[in-house]
């Protein structure tokens, strides 16, 4: 026997998903459960922080995971048996990354983060442990060069830190110093076949490079965490869908989304054929953990997460798929409404910079993070972003808490679209 979900979003029939009735009615007017609502919060329960946690310290094992590098390879084929052992069966994809102009993979790391939105600010500032950058009390809005967002308020100077010295962990220093070894370079995904529609599918993404001489926990750790948690509970034994979903752990991000941008330019002409579903959605998670607030004045940051804290779901307003796209969002911020435990999800038309871009023009795309890309973390909300700090340890369990939240609401939404069912 199975117990079926039922639409409850409303406005994204265009994703599939269809308006639920009134909720019937029990003896004495009493509303008897939804069991859809059961249904979803049956799996979200199965979500669990020190799971969320214990995939995560797994990951910073290998360091910062530059892509090309051994440890990223190492972290590749992890990641793999991890899903494997989750009974979602792992394939792996190899590119080729564009010959470099003018630098190695640390630089155009940094010229990506440039193009994030930072409002002329120099990149390899500030960010380390104990030292506060500068802040700047912008006396005007700023218009970002890319995403459509505007900085107001205080900025500090963010970029790519490329200082092997900067890390003082002399183990994690030797780690990250690994030669960068030839292409093609490998990335992994893994497939839960739909039940009645296999040949549509959601797919599910997180990059798992970083750079910055850390451990690349929060970015984009956190992220590939987050998707590998969720592909644990929807490839438990007695959950099906009714179409598929692809949990895909992107490489090259830090590059300039070389991995999933090779996946679109190979794959999309393949869609419908066999091993490549339509695709019907791309939700992409990228930081997700830290939400402390704008800097002060003197360009330190609050320490701990803020109690309003939220994770943001972006779309991206110029994008060719914009309205669909903004449904999707809906639906994921919805479910957040409903399923989330401590923080909340918030709406936003600025999605730039992550690997749902490469996405944007072909199916409904959007991107989950901890702060907005170009007015918060582009102005340098995140110290430790692309830093050396960036490590499992930085973080308290409110950080991971947001990370997981994040999860509660891409599990709730993707359960609702894909049409979640559970064995009895």
């Amino acid at each position: 026997m199975y117990v079926k979900t039922f639409g409850v979003l409303a406005g994204l029939a265009m994703l599939g998903v269809t308006v639920a009735g009134s909720e019937s009615q029990g003896r004495g007017g009493a509303q008897a459960p939804d069991p859809a609502e059961q249904l979803i919060r049956t799996l979200v329960g199965r979500l669990d922080l020190e799971s969320y946690k214990a995939t995560l310290k797994g990951l910073t094992q290998f360091g910062d995971r530059r892509e090309g590098t051994q440890r990223n390879r190492d972290a590749v084929n992890w990641i793999a048996a991890q899903l494997k052992s989750y009974g979602c069966e792992p394939e792996i994809m190899t590119y080729e990354p564009p010959a470099p102009r003018g630098g190695g993979a640390g630089r155009q790391g940094g010229r990506q983060a440039g193009r994030g939105g930072q409002a002329g600010q120099r990149a390899g500032g500030g960010g380390q442990r104990g030292v506060a950058p500068p802040a700047t009390v912008l006396e005007e809005p700023v218009r970002n060069s890319s995403g459509g967002s505007t900085l107001y308020g205080i900025r500090r100077r963010a970029g790519v830190n490329n200082n092997a010295e900067a890390q003082p962990d002399e183990k994690l220093r030797a780690l990250n110093a690994g030669p960068v070894l030839p292409p093609p370079f490998p990335q992994v995904y893994c497939t839960k076949v739909g039940a009645t529609r296999p040949n549509e599918m959601y797919i599910i993404g997180a990059h798992m490079d970083g750079i910055g001489w850390g451990e690349a926990a929060n970015d984009d750790g956190s992220g590939t965490a987050l998707v590998m948690e969720v592909a644990r509970v929807l490839n438990m034994p007695d959950v099906t869908t009714d179409v598929s979903i692809r949990f895909a752990l992107w490489n090259g991000e830090e590059g300039g989304l070389r991995g999933a941008s090779a996946y679109v330019a190979e794959r999309q002409a393949l869609q419908g054929q066999p091993g490549e579903p339509k695709w019907l959605g791309m939700i992409q998670h990228d930081m997700m953990m830290w939400d402390h607030g704008m800097p002060r004045a003197d360009g330190t940051l609050n320490p701990e997460q803020r109690p309003e804290a939220d994770f943001n779901i972006e779309w991206q307003s110029n994008s060719k798929m914009a309205e669909e796209s903004s449904k999707l969002a809906l639906a994921v911020k919805l479910a957040a409404d409903k399923y989330t435990t401590d923080y909340p999800g918030t709406l936003g038309p600025h999605m730039t910079n992550t690997d749902s871009t490469p996405f944007m023009d072909i199916v409904p795309a959007i991107s989950m993070r901890e702060n907005e890309r170009g007015m918060h973390t582009g102005a340098g909300w995140n110290p430790h972003w692309h830093q050396p700090t960036d490590l499992f340890s930085t973080f308290s369990d409110k950080d991971f808490t947001l990370g997981l939240n994040a999860g509660q609401a891409t599990l709730a939404a993707i359960a609702e679209l894909a049409g979640a069912k559970i064995r009895q």
